[in-house]
């Protein structure tokens, strides 16, 4: 997708604070952190939200899963993270690329509405 902004992250086409790349997945910080460590991964291949995966998509969803935990230890979260993926206009996305927020570095409120953003 040519307008979308994490496709252009992604494809190095526009500067972000990098935390991970491979072939598939792509992790930055959020540039609107709502903890101290609030970072973001999503799949290279254009993926408009978690309702449009089917079992194509399995190891994928695997994929980001569990690099979420890892990535989170190396910045520092071992006492805990949070994860949310925001699915649609009614679950809060506000940007229509699949993608994971890992948030944590700081004690987190229960009520995950405070936290999510997009």
């Amino acid at each position: 997708m040519t307008d979308c902004i994490f496709c252009k992250l992604a494809a190095g086409e526009l500067p972000t604070n990098k935390v991970y790349e491979d072939d598939e997945v792509f992790a930055f910080h959020d540039i609107h952190p709502v903890a101290p460590v609030h970072f973001l991964i999503i799949p290279k291949r254009h993926v408009d939200s978690l309702a449009h995966t089917d079992d194509s998509h399995q190891a994928l969803l695997g994929r980001m899963l569990l690099l979420a935990p890892r990535l989170a230890a190396q910045l520092g979260l071992e006492q805990g993270f949070r994860t949310i993926i925001n699915t649609g206009h009614g679950g809060g996305q506000t940007f229509f690329h699949l993608h994971l927020h890992v948030i944590g570095g700081a004690p987190l409120s229960p009520n995950i509405v405070e936290l999510s953003t997009h």
